[in-house]
């Protein structure tokens, strides 16, 4: 499925007395097409560029709305001479940010000086930027701005954003509760409730053939059913199968961007555990074949769901939803044992869904969950990890801060008796951590993480600083 790429918008600034700008005007053009050619050649950010040099209060402002209204996700200002600075203040009040100011190391012109005066004039104003100097050929400084454009698509892509709240808050967890308010305010994303009733009324709505088509596809692909016909039956399977069917509706239908569900113990006491929904939601795929990876929290963690939304808008994969169950001092790993499921993409890492689903297996549900149903086992395959969460608490004025914790991990693969230590039927994550376990455990706010492959901190810190949530790198 094609990945929509960030978009920024590129304007050159120049000087504000006619004469001069003639005079300078070829040098500020040859920076912009740098800057421009090397971004396309790379091939990860497109690109739009301003119509016109900035070189009047006028021509800021026109040239900042009309790239705003291509719907850019932030805005390079570029400086290949001195630049009046209050061109840049009056582009950033009305173009679209983030800003990402540029310059050439240059001794023969001044762009520096343009930047960093710029800089100061923004900075004034409260208006948080970023900043990419040198050659722009370069990867070191090529990538920062393509780092800049990957985490201002993420915000951009926020702003707008509905998030489907199905159920209320789950087993008394304040963490996973929010104020839709604040998610307005904070992330520009509108919070809709929905009761877990329409789970159940439009269960019975899913055609049979539908039913009888998922349940031949998992009992062809999954590893093992471990049917007990008590908990765990075919017809209860069916059952758990209509309740995804049913989610996928309600999350088309409302046009939600991403969804977390109660559950407990309203769903799983009283009908079936919601975890094959929990499963193929995340996933990039499920019996009707590809598709794109929807973010659901289990437990209706908010605070979960907009994590993994940022995660997922980051880095295009699925992402997983996990408790923090123990640690192993004997192991030396920190076990994530989630009583829901995870996308089963992290069962082998493969986007074709015969690669993971030969690692599942689904086990009937533990007593205490009296509806039924399975839960989905895997074990997530080894790789490096960035783990990361949305936390809140207080601060010196008593108002309530967001806070991003976050920290790398090496995932590491575990014998499958291990398992049997916590909850064999629930899905396990082993992390080997680079400092001490303690830190984790004084700092962490939360019964829930979510992570996915690869090293993602300094970009998590861009977004941070772009929304004005704090960071905390454990392990730093």
């Amino acid at each position: 499925m094609a990945v929509k790429k960030p978009l920024l918008g590129l304007m050159g600034l120049s000087d504000g007395d006619p004469i001069v700008h003639e005079k300078s005007k070829d040098i500020v053009q040859h920076q912009l097409d740098v800057i421009k050619e090397a971004l396309l050649r790379d091939g990860r950010v497109d690109v739009v560029v301003a119509d016109n040099l900035v070189s009047s209060v006028a021509s800021a402002r026109a040239e900042a709305e009309k790239l705003k209204a291509k719907g850019v996700d932030g805005t390079i200002f570029s400086y290949g001479v001195f630049a009046w600075p209050n061109f840049s203040a009056v582009a950033a009040k009305y173009g679209q940010g983030p800003y990402l100011l540029a310059a050439q190391l240059n001794p023969d012109w001044p762009g520096m000086v343009a930047m960093l005066a710029a800089g100061g004039a923004l900075n004034q104003q409260g208006i948080t930027h970023f900043r990419a100097y040198g050659d722009f050929n370069d990867p070191e400084v090529l990538e920062r701005i393509i780092t800049f454009a990957k985490c201002a698509h993420v915000v951009n892509s926020l702003n707008g954003q509905k998030y489907g709240l199905i159920g209320g808050r789950s087993l008394g967890m304040y963490s996973a509760t929010v104020d839709m308010q604040d998610w307005q305010d904070k992330f520009g994303v509108d919070v809709e409730h929905c009761d877990e009733s329409e789970i159940v009324r439009l269960a019975e709505e899913v055609p049979d053939e539908k039913v009888e088509k998922a349940f031949n596809w998992l009992t062809e692909k999954c590893k093992e059913i471990k049917y007990d016909g008590r908990k765990l039956t075919p017809d209860k399977l069916k059952t758990q199968i209509r309740h995804y069917e049913a989610i996928k509706r309600i999350q088309k239908e409302n046009d939600f961007d991403f969804v977390g569900v109660k559950c407990h113990y309203d769903m799983s006491c009283h009908y079936c555990t919601e975890c094959i929904a929990a499963a193929f939601m995340n996933d990039p795929y499920d019996w009707d074949g590809p598709k794109e990876p929807m973010v659901y929290a289990c437990e209706a963690d908010s605070d979960a769901a907009m994590t993994m939304q940022m995660l997922k808008l980051l880095t295009n994969d699925p992402v997983v939803f996990m408790d923090v169950r123990h640690w192993d001092e004997e192991n030396q790993v920190l076990e994530f044992c989630n009583c829901g499921s995870e996308s089963t993409w992290y069962a082998a890492k493969s986007d074709d869904p015969d690669e993971n689903l030969k690692h599942v297996t689904l086990y009937p549900c533990l007593d205490i969950y009296a509806g039924g149903g399975c839960h989905v086992n895997c074990q997530t395959a080894p790789g490096l990890c960035t783990i990361a969460r949305l936390c809140r608490s207080m601060d010196e004025n008593g108002k309530r801060r967001y806070r991003m914790v976050m920290f790398t991990a090496e995932l590491v693969s575990m014998p499958k008796e291990r398992e049997k230590l916590t909850n064999e039927e629930w899905p396990h994550n082993f992390a080997k951590l680079h400092f001490d376990y303690h830190v984790f455990l004084d700092n962490f706010d939360a019964n829930h993480a979510h992570a996915v492959y690869g090293d993602h901190i300094e970009e998590l810190k861009t977004i941070c600083k772009m929304m004005d949530i704090d960071v905390e790198v454990l392990g730093e």
